[in-house]
C-alpha cells in the first residue's frame, strides 16, 4: 500500500447512479475496491475492470478506469488478451458464481492454471440474481429456487477448493460485511504477481437473503468462522474456546481446554498442502475459513509470453520481422 498516494476513493468513482438492489452486498465490495485502488498510488488509467454478465458484472460502469462489460462467462478470455496486449495495466475481473463457474467455468480453469497476473473478485451469493433466482454452481444441495422448486439435486462447487486444486497461487475468502479483512485481502491480491482469486460471500437480499448469515451475522459469525492469520494458531469462537487439530488426514474441531496447545494447527500461507487441508472444512461440522489460504510464487503466462515473444523478435531481427509484415507474408514462430 502506498502511504503517499495522491489519489482518493472519489478519483475512482465515476458519474452516474449505481444500480443494484437496496441491501445488495455488491455496494460494500465496490466501496472497498475503490478505496484499495486509490491506496495503490496508481492513476485510474492504469487499471482495467472486465466483467461478463450478472449483477456483479456491472462493476466496470462503477469504477473510473478502463473496462469492458463483455458477454456471459467470457470475462477471463477478454482479460487474458488485455493483460498480454498491455502488461502494464492492472487487470481486475468482476464475476459472480454463475457467470464465473457455470458458463465461464472452462475459462476459469485455464486462467488459474496459466497463472495470469490479475485480480479476480468472485462475488458468491449462491444464486443467479440478474436473471431472477435460478440455482447456480454454488447453490447448496436441497436449495429451493425457481429452477429447482423442490430443491437442487447437486453438490455445490467450492471456488476455494477448485482454485487450490488447479494450483492457484493466491486464494482467499472473505465476506461482504468484513470491511477491514476485505480491504486487506484485495490489496494483497493486487500486490500478488499471478492469478489472485478472492471469493467474497455476498448477500442477495431479493433472491437468496441470508445465505451467508452464519458467517456474517453478529450473533453467529464468531462461532461459525475461522479467521486465518499467517503464523497464528487456528483458534475461534466467541470465547476463543475452540480450535482446529489434525485427525489423520482431516481437520477436527476441538475444545481448547481438551487438547495440548502444541496440537492446535498454526496457519501457514506458504503451505499448499495445508490450504487443501483447510478446504475440506465444509458443512455444519466446521467453521467457515476466512482469509488467505495460500500465497506462493510461480511464473505468470503473460510475462513468459512477453519474454518469449521478445526473444523471438530479437532472434529474427527487427528488420526481418518488419520486412515479413510489410510484404504480407505469413510469419510462423
Amino acid at each position: 500500500m502506498n502511504a503517499e498516494s495522491k489519489y482518493k476513493k472519489q478519483d475512482f468513482v465515476p458519474d452516474g447512479a449505481v444500480k443494484w438492489c437496496a441491501g445488495c452486498g455488491d455496494f460494500s465490495i465496490l466501496a472497498q475496491t475503490q478505496k484499495v485502488l486509490a491506496a495503490t498510488g496508481r492513476s485510474p488509467d492504469e487499471f482495467a475492470f472486465i466483467s461478463g454478465i450478472g449483477c456483479s458484472s456491472r462493476f466496470p460502469y462503477y469504477v473510473n478506469s478502463y473496462g469492458y462489460h463483455t458477454i456471459h462467462g467470457r470475462a477471463l478470455a477478454i482479460a487474458t488478451g488485455t493483460k498480454i496486449a498491455n502488461p502494464e495495466l492492472s487487470v481486475w475481473v468482476a464475476m459472480g458464481d454463475g457467470d464465473g463457474l457455470a458458463i465461464g467455468g472452462n475459462h476459469f480453469l485455464h486462467a488459474v492454471r496459466r497463472n495470469l497476473d490479475m485480480v479476480v473478485i468472485l462475488m458468491d451469493n449462491q444464486i443467479y440474481g440478474l436473471t431472477k433466482g435460478q440455482f447456480s454452481p454454488t447453490s447448496i444441495r436441497g436449495q429451493k429456487t425457481k429452477t429447482a422448486p423442490t430443491g437442487t439435486m447437486e453438490d455445490p462447487i467450492d471456488p476455494v477448493a477448485l482454485t487450490l486444486g488447479l494450483n492457484g497461487t493466491f486464494v482467499a475468502r472473505t465476506t461482504d460485511r468484513s470491511m477491514k479483512q476485505m480491504s486487506e485481502i484485495l490489496m494483497r491480491a493486487y500486490e500478488h504477481k499471478g492469478f489472485s482469486m478472492v471469493q467474497i460471500l455476498q448477500n442477495c437480499p431479493i433472491f437468496n437473503d441470508g445465505a451467508h448469515d452464519l458467517a456474517t451475522a453478529k450473533a453467529t459469525r464468531d462461532d461459525h468462522t475461522l479467521v486465518l492469520e499467517h503464523g497464528q494458531k487456528m483458534i475461534f469462537g466467541k470465547d476463543k474456546d475452540k480450535a482446529i487439530v489434525r485427525d489423520g488426514f482431516k481437520p477436527k474441531v476441538v475444545n481448547v481446554a481438551d487438547v495440548n496447545e502444541a496440537e492446535i494447527l498454526v496457519h501457514d500461507e506458504k503451505d499448499s498442502g495445508l490450504g487443501h487441508f483447510l478446504a475440506q472444512m465444509q458443512g455444519s461440522d466446521y467453521p467457515i475459513p476466512l482469509g488467505v489460504f495460500i500465497e506462493r510464487t510461480a511464473p505468470t503466462i503473460d510475462q513468459e509470453y512477453r519474454t518469449s515473444n521478445d526473444a523471438e523478435i530479437e532472434r529474427l531481427g527487427k528488420g526481418t520481422l518488419n520486412n515479413l509484415l510489410h510484404q504480407g507474408e505469413t510469419w510462423k514462430v
